[in-house]
C-alpha cells in the first residue's frame, strides 16, 4: 500500500473512531452544554428525551444541525423519572394520567434571548385536578403558585429544565454563560401529577 493510500486509510479510521466514540470538542456548537450551577439546583431526577438530541435535561439545546428549529416542531419529548419509588411506567417515560393541557413545543420569540422550559412531577393527594377556564386558554395565563396551592401540591417530587433560544438568533448575540441570571420568561412545559 502506497504512502497516500495509508494516509487516506488513517484519516478514515480516525474519522470513524470519532463517530463511534462520540467525541465532540466541548467548544463545538453541537456539544451539549450544561446549565450554570445555579440552574442545575433545579434539576432533580427527571430526564427529557427529544429525537436526535437525547436527554437534554439540565442542558442548553445546541446551536447546530438545526436543533433549535427542529425542537419547535417535534412531538412531545419522553419524560422519564428514574427515581420513581412506585411506578415502573414513570421510570420508562410512560407517564399516565389526565392531560391538563396539550403539549406545546418550545418556541421562544426571536430576539428574546434564552428561555427556560421546565418540567415538574408532583405527588397528587387524591383530589381531582382541573384547570380554570382562564388557565385553559394559554400557557402564559397560568399562575403556578395559585395552581399548586389550590390542589395542595407541595414541593415537586422531581424536576428539570432546559434552555433554548429562537433558531434565528445569532449565537454571538447572547450566549447562555453571558446572560443575566434570570431569563425574560419562564415557561412550564408540562406539569405532571402522580
Amino acid at each position: 500500500m502506497g504512502w497516500t493510500m495509508r494516509l487516506v486509510t488513517a484519516a478514515l479510521l480516525l474519522g470513524l473512531m470519532m463517530v463511534v466514540t462520540g467525541d465532540e470538542d466541548e467548544n463545538s456548537p453541537c456539544a451539549h452544554e450544561a446549565l450554570l450551577d445555579e440552574d442545575t439546583l433545579f434539576c432533580q431526577g427527571l430526564e427529557v428525551f427529544y429525537p436526535e438530541l437525547g436527554n437534554i435535561g439540565c442542558k442548553v439545546v445546541p446551536d447546530c444541525n438545526n436543533y433549535r428549529q427542529k425542537i419547535t416542531s417535534w412531538m412531545e419529548p419522553i419524560v422519564k423519572f428514574p427515581g420513581a419509588v412506585d411506578g415502573a411506567d414513570l421510570k420508562k417515560g410512560k407517564i399516565q394520567g389526565q392531560e391538563l393541557s396539550a403539549y406545546q413545543a418550545p418556541s421562544p420569540p426571536a430576539h428574546s434571548g434564552f428561555h427556560r422550559y421546565q418540567f415538574f412531577v408532583y405527588l397528587q393527594e387524591g383530589k381531582v385536578i382541573s384547570l380554570l377556564p382562564k388557565e385553559n386558554k394559554t400557557r402564559g395565563s397560568w399562575k403556578m403558585d395559585r395552581f399548586l396551592n389550590r390542589f395542595h401540591l407541595g414541593e415537586p417530587e422531581a424536576s428539570t429544565q432546559f434552555m433554548t433560544q429562537n433558531y434565528q438568533d445569532s449565537p454571538t448575540l447572547q450566549a447562555p454563560r453571558e446572560r443575566a441570571s434570570e431569563p425574560k420568561h419562564k415557561n412550564q412545559a408540562e406539569i405532571a401529577a402522580c
